[in-house]
């Protein structure tokens, strides 16, 4: 067995730090886990996306929320981002190391305007806002975060995407150097994702740039990630480095690991199951609830958001395209 598929590992399975440390013990559970049989969806494109058309109302009332928010300290020190460690807290101690100034991020394929965007840029020509949403970890947990940025639908405009652009796939940086993560091949880098085009434009799909009124710290994403507040968290690649409009459905970096676990579209769903563990509940880090004893609520469709996102799968077989 090579070192990469060893590491074949999903997040849950490494959410322990002290697990992570003792590779053995993780390789065996790993060794141990039942085939799994559950259909991905990378054979063949999905169905067309139904036309649909959302209100500002409808937009403006998946901004705010009335529930708890996370506190600060929870929101970075509790992290998933894999170029840093897979430990929860790897993040926070390791990223010091990434520089976020200067940042270009580089847009291409079928659009009329390719180019380059830095960040700077990005910031005097949107003005950024701040967003509370709910977002939720595969492994069953969730956050309620306030976050600070500028629309991914206004910044794609920009470029003039073409008839042709069905997709926007994202990369992230995947440098050895600032990351320590990446020197180990347990995902295969760098970090890669995707978005149908109409899930891009929706009004709550955000390019986040800070959380609480403040730059958004590097074990966050720093400077630039993706915020998509009805999907799965790994949905929301960190350190965007390339956006580029695509016809076909891009490969993505977890999906690339387990297909039979991580689908293209990761709609938050309590009633598609991870293969492994149920995804109907979830654990609520917020307010002074200790992380791992946070009181478990039901996981809502759409993570709540079915108001204003349900309309465009409809039709579409939400267990083959999960």
């Amino acid at each position: 067995m090579s070192l990469r598929d060893a590491l074949r590992i999903p997040a849950s399975a490494i959410t322990d730090e002290t697990v992570y440390r003792q590779r053995r013990q993780l390789l065996a559970v790993f060794a141990a886990a039942p085939a799994l049989t559950l259909a991905g969806c990378a054979e063949a494109e999905p169905p067309p996306p139904p036309k649909t058309a959302i209100t500002p109302a409808q937009a403006r009332s998946g901004f705010r929320t009335d529930e708890e928010l996370t506190r600060l300290d929870d929101i970075t020190s509790y992290n998933n981002f894999y170029e840093f460690g897979t430990g929860k807290s790897d993040p926070s101690r390791a990223a010091k190391t990434l520089r976020t100034r200067p940042w270009s991020i580089a847009v291409g394929g079928e659009c009329a305007k390719r180019g380059a965007l830095s960040l700077d840029n990005l910031l005097k020509g949107l003005s950024p806002e701040e967003r509370v949403y709910r977002m939720r970890c595969v492994e069953g947990w969730s956050m309620v975060i306030p976050w600070l940025g500028v629309p991914l639908g206004e910044v794609l405009k920009k470029f003039e995407p073409t008839s042709k652009a069905k997709y926007v796939a994202f990369t992230s940086l995947a440098d050895p150097k600032q990351m320590p993560g990446v020197r180990y091949r347990s995902i295969n880098w760098p970090y890669r994702e995707g978005l149908r085009m109409d899930e891009a434009m929706h009004p709550l799909t955000l390019l986040a740039t800070g959380l609480y009124g403040k730059p958004l710290p590097q074990q966050n994403g720093a400077p630039l990630r993706l915020v998509v507040p009805w999907k799965y968290g790994f949905k929301g690649i960190k350190s965007i480095v390339a956006i580029d409009f695509v016809e076909k459905m891009p490969e993505t970096a977890w999906h690339d690991l387990q297909p039979s676990e991580y689908g293209f579209f990761s709609n938050v769903n309590p009633n598609v199951d991870h293969p492994r563990w149920s995804q109907k509940t979830e654990r609520r880090i917020a307010g002074k609830a200790s992380k791992l004893f946070a009181e478990r609520i039901p996981t809502r469709i759409y993570n709540g958001y079915g108001d204003q996102v349900a309309s465009m799968y409809a039709g579409l077989d939400l267990k083959k395209w999960f």
